[in-house]
C-alpha cells in the first residue's frame, strides 16, 4: 500500500500507520494492484516524483528539466536532470544518483548542458555535460556557491551570480591545495564570530542574519577560466540576461540611495558584458518607484521586457504587469515604459519575446489557475497559448518559438508538456506508475457569496467514495500569503485527507491573487476581518449543499494560514479542532525578529504610534475566548515566521487551561526540507483531527518519535 519497503500503511480508527504485513499475508500494496486502485496514503508522499525546470533546446529537438525524488535511507531529497525528445518518447537521466544536480541550461548551440551541483563536498559550482554522453566536468571553481548562471549568445562566456565570499570562505579557498584533514582541523578549530548587525533589513529565511555581503555578476570566460566582476555596491544584482548580441547585460537591482533596504524599488540596469570598472558605469532601464523585475531582451536588442508592480505602497498587494521600453544608448537617460497588460489586471510574470519580437509571453495568474499568455505589443491584445484549469509553473522557448511547459492539474503532479502542431502533449510520465495505482478525490472549482455579497471562488475535495445526501467532517484550509491562491494543481495533503473522509474546502478570500488588484488589496491593513468573512463563508456553503456536518468542523494552514487559523479560531466557536503551522497572533513581537520589518510599517505604520492598528489585526488579544483543541507548528530556524508566534499562542492556551499541544522541527526553515519531518507532521495533522473532529478513540498526541506506529493493528 505504500513505497516503504516491506512494510505498509493501514487507516485504524481513521488514522494511517505503519505496520509490517503479517508473515505469508500478501502485503496492501499487492492487494491493491490486484484489486484495483488504492486510497491515498502518507507514504505516497515520498514517492511523488517533482518534475521541474523545463528547458527547449536551441533547436527545439530536445527538453532538458529536473526530477527531485526522495531518499528515505538518507532522509532528504536527490535532484536529478533528465532529457527527453520534445515530440515524446524515452527519458534520459543525465546525471548520476546521490549528488543532486539543477539548474540544467543548454549552450547555444545546443551540444552542451550546463548546470549546478555541488559534488565532493564542495561548493555549488557550473558543471559542463556533453549531451551525447561522458561525465561531467567541472567548470568553475569560486570560493563560494555559485548562486545562478546564463549562457552567453556565443556560448564562450557565463555570467554568474555570486554572492561576497565570507573571510572564512577565502581562507578555504587559499589552504585548499592542503591535505584535506589538515584543512578540516583547521576549520573546526575555529570559533564562529559574532553576527555583527547593522543593515533595516537584517534577517531572512534560509539565509539568517544578514550583513553586507551582497550578491553581484561575473562573467566567466569558458576557455579561459578567468572571472571578472562585472557590478558591485551595497546592492544585490541578480537576474542577469544578456542582449542577443551579447555586448550587454540585463539585471535587477535595487539601487536606492541612501539605503534600499528602505524600499521595494527593484529596477532593470544594463551593464556592459566587457564592463572592467565593476559597475561604476550603469545603464538604468527603468524608473518605477515599484518593483520591476525579470528582465527580457527582444530579438533584435532594441527592447526589454520585464514584469511591474507599479504601486510600491501596495508591495505584495500590487497587481504585476507587463512592460516593455527601448533600451537607452549606454549612459542615456531611460524612455518611456509601456504597460501592456493593465486591462487584464491579472498578475502577470516571467516575460519572453516571441522569436518575431511583436509579442511577449508571459504566465497569468487568474481565477484560480496560472495560464500562459501572450500580449501582442502594438495592439495590447492577450491570447492563450495555454489555457484551462491548470496550474503552469514555468516554460521556455526555442529561437523558433517551441514551447516547453510544466504544469499541474488536480488530478496529476507536475510534469512537462509541448504543442507539436499546436496540440498541448505530455511528454514526461515521472508519475504515471504511481498515480496508476491511486484512487483519487474529486474537487470541484465553486462559488459563493460572502457576508456583504462579495462573490468568492475555490476549490471542494470530497471524500473519496463520497455518498450523496450525507453529511462528513470538513476541515477548512486557509491558504499561505496571503497574496497567492489555491489553483487547480495536484496536492498530496488534500487527497491525504480526503481519502481519510474529509471535505476539504480551500476558498480564495479577499487578500488572494488572481482576481484582480481591487479584490488583493481588500484586506490591506485588516487582516481577519473581510478574509474571515470569506472563509467562513465558504463553511456555510459546504454545510448548505448538505456536503459538510455542521458539528464535526476542523481549521488549519500554514503561514498565512496559519495566522488565518489563529484569526478564526479567536472569532467562532465552530471548530472542533484547529492547527496552526507557522502562524503568528501578536505581530509587535514580531517586529525586528522575523524577515518582514519592512512589510509592517509600509502596512501597519511603527507599533509605537499606531498601536490600535496593530492591536486590531491581533488575534493573541482574543485569546481568552478561544475554546478550540489547538496544535501549534514550526520550524527552529523559520525567520520568514518564527516559531515564537506558535509558541505565544500555545503558552497562553496552556495558561488557560485549553487543550492544546506545540511541535517544533528542529532545524527547519518556514518550508520543511527533511522528509522524516515531513512525514511526522502528516501523522500528526490525521491523529489531531480524527480525534477532535471525527471522535476516534485513538489518541490526539503522538509520542515524540512517530518512526513507529503509534497504535499497531488490531489495537485500540
Amino acid at each position: 500500500m505504500i513505497s516503504f519497503r516491506g512494510v505498509a500503511a493501514v487507516v485504524v480508527m481513521g488514522i494511517s500507520f505503519l505496520v509490517s504485513p503479517a508473515r505469508g499475508q500478501k502485503s496492501a500494496e499487492q492487494a491493491a494492484q490486484q484489486n484495483g486502485p488504492r486510497a491515498v496514503t502518507i507514504g505516497d508522499a515520498f514517492a511523488i516524483r517533482e518534475v521541474s525546470d523545463p528547458q527547449m533546446s536551441p533547436d527545439g529537438q530536445w527538453v532538458a528539466y529536473t526530477v527531485s525524488t526522495v531518499n528515505r535511507d538518507e532522509d532528504k531529497t536527490e535532484e536529478r536532470i533528465w532529457m527527453v525528445a520534445a515530440a515524446g518518447g524515452e527519458a534520459l537521466a543525465l546525471t548520476a544518483e546521490a549528488v543532486s544536480s539543477s539548474h540544467p541550461r543548454w549552450s547555444p548551440d545546443g551540444k552542451y548542458l550546463a548546470f549546478l551541483s555541488a559534488r565532493n563536498d564542495g561548493k555549488t559550482q557550473v558543471w559542463l555535460l556533453n549531451r551525447q554522453g561522458g561525465e561531467a566536468q567541472k567548470l568553475t571553481d569560486t570560493a563560494q556557491d555559485v548562486d545562478a548562471f546564463e549562457w552567453a549568445p556565443e556560448g564562450k562566456r557565463l555570467v554568474l551570480v555570486l554572492r561576497d565570499a565570507k573571510p572564512e570562505e577565502l581562507e578555504e579557498a587559499k589552504v585548499k591545495d592542503k591535505d584535506k584533514e589538515g584543512a578540516d582541523k583547521e576549520k573546526k578549530a575555529k570559533t564562529p564570530k559574532p553576527w555583527v548587525v547593522d543593515r533595516l533589513q537584517f534577517k531572512h529565511d534560509t539565509v539568517g542574519y544578514l550583513d553586507h555581503r551582497r550578491t553581484h555578476l561575473y562573467v566567466f570566460a569558458v576557455v579561459a577560466k578567468s572571472l571578472t566582476q562585472l557590478t558591485s555596491g551595497d546592492f544585490d544584482d541578480e537576474e542577469p540576461a544578456w542582449s542577443p548580441d551579447g555586448i550587454r547585460i540585463a539585471f535587477t537591482s535595487n539601487r536606492s540611495l541612501p539605503d534600499p533596504d528602505r524600499t521595494y524599488n527593484t529596477d532593470i540596469w544594463v551593464v556592459a558584458a566587457g564592463n572592467k570598472d565593476k559597475g561604476a558605469h550603469l545603464t538604468q532601464v527603468t524608473t518605477n518607484p515599484g518593483e520591476d523585475r525579470e528582465p527580457a531582451w527582444s530579438p533584435d536588442g532594441k527592447w526589454i521586457a520585464w514584469s511591474s508592480q507599479l504601486d510600491p505602497k501596495l508591495f505584495q498587494y500590487a497587481t504585476k504587469h507587463i512592460a516593455v521600453a527601448a533600451v537607452p544608448e549606454a549612459g542615456g537617460k531611460p524612455g518611456e515604459a509601456k504597460v501592456l497588460t493593465l486591462s487584464l489586471d491579472r498578475m502577470a510574470t516571467q516575460p519572453k519575446f516571441s522569436p518575431d519580437g511583436k509579442s511577449i509571453y508571459f504566465i497569468a495568474d487568474d481565477d484560480g489557475t496560472q495560464n500562459l499568455c501572450v500580449v501582442e505589443i502594438a495592439t495590447g491584445r492577450v491570447t492563450r497559448p495555454i489555457g484551462g484549469r491548470m496550474m503552469l509553473y514555468d516554460y521556455s522557448l526555442s529561437k523558433s518559438g517551441e514551447i516547453a511547459a510544466q504544469l499541474t492539474t488536480l488530478d496529476r503532479p507536475n510534469e512537462i508538456f509541448t504543442m507539436p502542431g499546436g496540440k498541448l502533449t505530455r511528454i514526461t510520465h515521472a508519475n504515471d506508475e504511481l498515480l496508476a495505482k491511486l484512487k483519487l478525490a474529486q474537487a470541484e472549482y465553486v462559488k459563493f457569496m460572502s457576508k456583504d455579497g462579495t462573490t468568492v471562488s475555490g476549490y471542494l475535495y470530497k471524500p473519496l467514495d463520497y455518498t450523496p445526501g450525507k453529511k462528513y467532517p470538513t476541515l477548512l484550509h486557509p491558504h499561505g500569503g496571503p497574496v497567492w491562491a489555491y489553483y487547480a494543481e495536484f496536492d498530496h495533503t488534500l487527497q491525504l485527507m480526503a481519502a481519510n473522509g474529509y471535505v476539504v474546502l480551500l476558498p480564495n478570500p479577499r487578500g488572494s491573487s488572481g482576481y484582480g488588484e481591487e479584490y488583493c488589496k481588500a484586506i490591506w491593513a485588516d487582516w481577519g476581518n473581510k478574509d474571515f468573512q470569506d472563509d467562513m463563508a465558504m463553511v456555510d456553503y459546504a454545510v448548505a449543499q448538505g456536503i459538510a456536518d455542521p458539528d464535526k468542523l476542523g481549521v488549519g494552514g500554514w503561514s498565512y494560514g496559519g495566522i488565518s487559523t489563529d484569526f478564526i479560531i479567536a472569532q467562532t466557536k465552530r471548530f472542533k479542532a484547529a492547527i496552526s503551522g507557522a502562524g503568528a497572533a501578536e505581530f509587535t513581537s514580531m517586529f525586528g525578529h522575523d524577515q518582514y520589518q519592512k512589510d509592517y510599517f509600509t502596512e501597519l505604520g511603527y507599533p509605537w504610534e499606531k498601536r490600535d492598528v496593530w492591536d486590531r489585526v491581533a488575534p493573541f488579544y482574543r485569546v481568552k475566548e478561544i475554546t478550540t483543541p489547538a496544535m501549534f507548528m514550526g520550524g527552529s530556524s523559520d525567520w520568514n515566521v518564527p516559531v515564537l508566534g506558535g509558541e505565544q499562542m500555545y503558552q497562553a492556551l496552556k495558561m488557560l487551561g485549553r487543550d492544546t499541544e506545540l511541535v517544533v522541527y528542529p532545524g527547519e526553515y518556514h518550508e520543511f526540507k527533511v522528509p522524516s519531518h515531513i512525514e511526522d507532521r502528516l501523522k500528526r495533522y490525521l491523529a489531531w483531527y480524527g480525534h477532535y473532529v471525527k471522535g476516534d478513540a485513538a489518541p490526539a498526541r503522538l509520542p515524540q518519535d512517530t518512526s513507529e506506529p503509534a497504535v499497531k493493528a488490531g489495537e485500540k
